[in-house]
């Protein structure tokens, strides 16, 4: 039987879905409260505070931060017969700190940078939260909500790291992102990221041309990287993305570095690509070893590969989930998210989406609100279906 019709019949849960209906403006106030502090990965601290007092004022209990600025607040069950439903969103942003936030509204679009990744998914978890309370829901398990931190660029998914070690394999883990409505990532796509680094002699351009550049023997890197052939089918994917090094236009470069980003959906394919880019690095600095040229690297990011069947009852339910919501077909994708911690130990988890965004980590990104009340909806019935509430309804 279907679960997700079974819950939406309940009339408790027909009131929850009216609700969220008319929460469609106070989602995007929110979102716009959020997004308007700057959270760039390990400095979420301004915004964690905002989280907190926002848990607080909606009636979560053992609200609490860790360290690392992970938000905890627990939705309880008067009687838990069931582990818990963990609801998380990051809080951080790829944003510097002095980053212009203006909005602005255009063509039922609203701009703004980092609004739909993730303070909308933020956000989300304040309108979910105050839909449970409101309604008077009892749930046969705790819900707990929380915002985690370092989901962007090398934070290494610490946040979402820190999370599953509390709650370990038996709670269920929803992932909410802004953006992606109509999408159900169960597949984790593996991450390894590298930072390497040149050294050279160097010198004046002038007086010691000739002499081995940092630069020049980085780009030779980035250049053979670039010729590299990967795999359309496991999607394999290479990126150099941040390059930096030298003195002077008028210097011959004695360091530079380059930061990589390594991807597939299948970790033999990531293996793979890995050692090839490592046999380039080597090839390059036996090269110029003579020179005085040296190549190291380091790895400063790892998110681990995992997956869920398309059959399991969680992916399932969140199918059914859309459907309900007017997703005619949902489409079921391989992403890098908080997800991949609690897929690759094998953990009940999956990311879903709250409304459709785009231009994602560009000052010009946007999110487009029309569809945020579904996405809303779509988590509510998710997070009742995973608690096992159909168990209340006669």
């Amino acid at each position: 039987m279907n679960m997700i019709k079974k819950l939406a019949a309940d009339q408790a849960v027909k009131a929850a879905l009216h609700f969220v209906e008319t929460q469609a403006d106070t989602a995007v106030s929110r979102a716009i409260a959020v997004q308007q502090i700057p959270a760039p990965t390990f400095a979420e601290a301004d915004r964690a505070a905002y989280i907190e007092t926002q848990f607080r004022q909606l009636g979560l209990v053992d609200v609490d931060q860790d360290e690392l600025h992970n938000v905890y607040g627990r939705f309880p069950s008067p009687q838990p017969l069931h582990p818990p439903v963990i609801v998380t969103a990051h809080s951080d942003t790829v944003f510097p700190a002095d980053t212009d936030l203006t909005i602005r509204k255009e063509n039922g679009r609203i701009y703004g940078p980092g609004l739909g990744d993730n303070s909308t998914g933020v956000a989300g978890l304040f309108t979910l939260a105050d839909t449970l309370r409101q309604n008077h829901i009892t749930l046969p398990a705790d819900i707990w909500f929380v915002a985690n931190v370092g989901e962007e660029g090398l934070g290494d998914l610490n946040g979402m790291r820190r999370v599953v070690s509390q709650f370990g394999g038996d709670a269920t883990y929803l992932v909410i992102e802004g953006g992606l409505f109509g999408q159900i990532s169960h597949q984790a796509i593996g991450v390894r990221r590298y930072r390497i680094t040149v050294t050279a002699p160097g010198g004046h351009s002038w007086g010691q041309f000739g002499s081995a550049s940092a630069i020049h023997v980085l780009g030779q890197l980035i250049a053979d990287i670039a010729r590299l052939e990967v795999p359309a089918s496991p999607k394999t994917t290479y990126n150099v993305g941040v390059i930096s090094g030298g003195t002077s236009i008028n210097t011959i470069a004695q360091s530079a570095e380059l930061l990589l980003d390594l991807r597939s959906e299948a970790p033999e394919a990531l293996a793979e690509l890995e050692s090839r880019v490592m046999v380039l690095a080597d090839q390059l600095a036996a090269a110029y070893r003579a020179q005085g040229v040296a190549v190291e690297r380091q790895l400063i990011g790892n998110r681990p590969a995992g997956q869920l069947p398309a059959s399991h009852p969680l992916v399932q339910m969140a199918a059914d989930a859309l459907q309900f919501v007017g997703c005619a077909n949902p489409r079921f994708v391989a992403s890098s998210t908080d997800a991949n911690i609690p897929l690759s130990k094998g953990y009940a988890a999956v990311c879903i989406g709250l409304t459709e965004s785009g231009n994602a980590h560009r000052l010009d990104e946007f999110m487009n609100p029309a569809q945020l009340v579904n996405g809303m909806q779509q988590v509510l019935l998710l997070i009742l279906a995973a608690a096992k509430y159909w168990a209340f309804i006669k």
